[in-house]
């Protein structure tokens, strides 16, 4: 698996050095590589279905319990699948879409990078190593979405969904490490192992909600579902693959992955189940008054995201065997109708609803492709659909909590559903054709090859559907709801409560879609009635705060980076003092015990000296003699360093106040005259900071001298320095070894002094 990951990550940059000849082929190469993948996959079904599973680990920081590791398991191996399977067909489907752009290899580099990183993702046995994956899907998808980018539309689609999307992964990430910290690692298996542990710390709810804040955001549930149908702005082929196997999925399958170690509390129960029903009922009412095509799918997607995160959250072996089931159903239609759309729009140059019409004649066999996608999606038989609507029924039913609440708004959205797919049908195939198109059957192979393939695979799963329950679906389930979950589907159940759900599902969503088909003032007025009910567009709300970020952020700017350096210079004295007061008034009871004397008398003096100076220099209006009288307090100092015998510390003393005044005597001559400048109340204002600053600095020093340890660093310096750095000269051990960022800081600023000096004596201005 590892080797699986790093041969998809080198060959998409491979991709940059094919030949010009080979340019237009690059999508039918990645289509063989995926190919070669699923078939890999493939082979390990049986061993997955019979409670097998294949582990790889490398290892990284064993001691922070983070290694690279890949766990091919039920789960896995069902997401897996659909990455690579529905990949295969997508690269072939934008073989044909993307002839016409230009920038297709950066195109195509980006989605087989999106393609390995949702396989590691879904992979990947470490939550850390997930995280990363699931970072770089989100870092992709932006560059995927953004492919249009002359477009101010794409432009701003992709920078939403990069930032909610994000901000998620950054809070998934934080719940993450609360968790990873009660069982001390961030190995799947261990929290697995360690999910009591986990349930009863107290950072169980906190950690739940933000890793719940990192799915919502990631498969656009509510609140955050408003960047998905932004995201209709990528290409096709991106919308296929991110709708159907890969990005919005992300959230499901960590939900999934999550199930045996979060799920299962009154927490869960109740907080995922909610978002999930909201999100799915918000999702499939919206999709009703749209005219976009492309917009009714994302809509839908919603609606599907939120079937998955409700059957999830209510957390019984019925919902989670539909969720599963579901998840194939609704990547088989939605991939499909992506790239019919897609092709709709390559042909006739629209996606308005109002603007199609009667395409079948033009389209016959994408009519029949988008016909039996459309009974899938609205869960007729004899599709695919059908079972999962059936089986979604009977785990609403029988959930536990709010089951009647969870019961209404799924018959509510399902009826919606129905009432969508037979609109796009009609709108789309029936009617008075616009215009009438034909395209040659070899032009628009890989248009229909790939949702041909798909639906052909829900018709035959539909009739036969045991060849999927019991090879892929049970072990998946069985991972999920971490118990045995037996799996047994049949197209027909009887007559029974949830067949006659789904025929007044049937009844009452055709009643609703002829309404709307035949009287467009109803769609009109029912659309302006959802801008009354719903005045607050989330999107702008987005954009608003946005915008509202960032002039705040120009302000704070313009504040705090004003310009003016002696206010840094003031700010930073400022609150360093502040700081050192505030802990030396904790720090109150320390006792000083001063001993002062005048000997030798020369230091006395040397100190007296540099008072008189220090004075000096802030009392005399020439420049020249302030210069002077600063190079006397700095070279005093040094004297003081060399007495103490900190000869190193005296050196660069020496170094540094010479390049000082060498530079104050260049620059400050040429600068204004800040001392009359300045008025009285700024010369009173400096004192007073300076007297603070220098106040604590003096009393942190008289501490110091009272600070005893139990015995001198010194001794520690002279036992190792020979033994652990192999020098016989104590203070170059220190200086090189012991103390090696410290003196590489001090040779830095030395360095870049002197560089600095150099410009200036080749400075026209000072030549001048």
């Amino acid at each position: 698996m590892i080797t699986l990951i790093l041969l998809i990550f080198s060959l998409a940059f491979v991709l940059f050095l094919l030949p010009r000849k080979l340019k237009g082929y690059q999508a039918i190469f990645i289509s063989f590589l995926l190919l070669a993948v699923f078939g890999w996959l493939a082979g390990k079904i049986k061993l997955v279905s019979a409670g097998s599973t294949e582990s790889e680990a490398v290892d990284w920081l064993p001691q922070l319990g983070l290694n690279i590791g890949f766990l091919l398991d039920g789960l896995s191996l069902s997401f897996a699948l659909l990455v690579s399977g529905i990949g295969v067909l997508v690269f072939l489907y934008a073989h044909s879409y993307m002839k016409s752009y230009e920038g297709t290899t950066k195109f195509f580099f980006y989605l087989l990078l999106f393609s390995g990183s949702m396989l590691g993702l879904v992979l990947s046995s470490n939550l850390i190593q997930l995280f990363v994956f699931w970072e770089f899907t989100t870092i992709l998808s932006f560059f995927l979405i953004s492919f249009f980018h002359e477009k101010e539309e794409s432009r701003k689609a992709a920078f939403q969904s990069l930032v909610i999307t994000f901000v998620g992964g950054l809070a998934m990430l934080a719940g993450i490490l609360l968790l990873g910290s009660q069982v001390g690692s961030y190995e799947l298996n261990d929290w697995i192992a360690g999910a009591g542990t986990i349930k009863q710390s107290k950072l169980y709810l906190p950690g739940l909600l933000l890793i719940l804040g990192g799915v919502f955001t990631k498969s656009a549930q509510f609140p955050f579902h408003f960047w998905l149908p932004g995201a209709m702005q990528a290409p096709a082929p991106v919308s296929a693959y991110l709708h159907s196997a890969t990005m919005v999925k992300a959230g499901v399958f960590l939900l999934m992955r999550l199930s045996p170690v979060l799920g299962g509390t009154p927490e869960w129960t109740s907080i995922v189940p909610m978002i999930g029903v909201l999100t799915m009922l918000i999702g499939s009412y919206f999709a009703i008054t749209q005219t976009d095509l492309k917009a009714i799918l994302a809509y839908t997607t919603i609606n599907a995201l939120g079937v998955l995160v409700l059957l999830l959250g209510i957390n019984t072996a019925p919902s989670v065997k539909a969720a599963v089931l579901f998840l194939f159903i609704h990547a088989f239609y939605k991939a499909s109708l992506f790239m019919v759309a897609g092709f709709i729009e390559k042909k006739t140059g629209t996606r308005d609803l109002n603007r199609l019409g009667g395409l079948m004649k033009s389209f016959p066999i994408t009519f029949v492709i988008t016909l039996l996608a459309l009974l899938s999606m609205a869960g007729l038989p004899p599709m695919l659909g059908f079972l999962g609507k059936e089986l979604i029924y009977e785990a609403k039913v029988q959930s536990p909590g709010f089951a009647s609440l969870i019961f209404i708004f799924g018959f509510i959205s399902n009826v919606f559903m129905f009432a969508v797919a037979m609109r796009i049908l009609f709108k789309v195939f029936f009617g008075k054709p616009v215009n009438s198109f034909s395209v040659p059957i070899n032009k628009k192979f890989f248009f229909v090859f790939g949702p041909g393939l798909l639906i052909l695979l829900s018709l035959i799963l539909g009739l036969s559907p045991n060849l999927l329950g019991k090879e892929i679906i049970e072990p998946a389930a069985t991972v999920v709801f971490a118990q045995k979950v037996n799996v047994e589907l049949a197209l027909w159940h009887g007559f029974n409560l949830v067949l006659l759900l789904s025929a007044i599902t049937v009844v009452v969503g055709s009643v609703l879609s002829y309404v709307l088909i035949k009287n467009r003032s109803v769609e009109e007025k029912w659309d302006r009635l959802n801008k009354r009910l719903f005045p607050v567009n989330l999107p702008h709300v987005f954009t608003r705060l946005i915008e509202s970020f960032v002039t705040l952020s120009k302000r704070k700017t313009q504040f705090l980076q004003h310009g003016y350096h002696r206010y840094y210079i003031l700010t930073v004295v400022v609150f360093t003092a502040a700081l050192l007061w505030l802990q030396l008034i904790l720090t109150r009871g320390w006792d000083f015990t001063l001993s002062l004397t005048l000997q030798p008398f020369y230091i006395s003096g040397l100190l007296l000296v540099i008072v008189i100076a220090t004075v000096y220099t802030t009392i005399t209006s020439s420049r020249t003699r302030a210069i002077i009288s600063m190079g006397v307090v700095g070279y005093g100092i040094a004297l003081l360093f060399l007495y103490y015998s900190a000869v190193d510390l005296a050196i660069t003393q020496i170094l540094s106040e010479t390049l000082i005044v060498v530079m104050f005597v260049l620059i400050l001559q040429r600068l204004p005259f800040f001392a009359q400048l300045s008025r009285k109340s700024s010369k009173l204002r400096d004192l007073a900071i300076a007297l603070v600053f220098g106040g604590a600095m003096t009393v942190v020093s008289l501490m110091a001298i009272n600070v005893n340890f139990s015995s001198p660093i010194s001794e520690f310096f002279m036992a190792n320095s020979y033994k652990k750095a192999f020098g016989e000269n104590v203070v170059n051990v220190i200086l090189v070894d012991f103390r090696a960022l410290d003196t590489m800081g001090e040779v830095t600023v030395l360095v870049i002094a002197a560089m600095g000096v150099a410009a200036l004596f080749k400075s026209k201005t000072l030549k001048k």
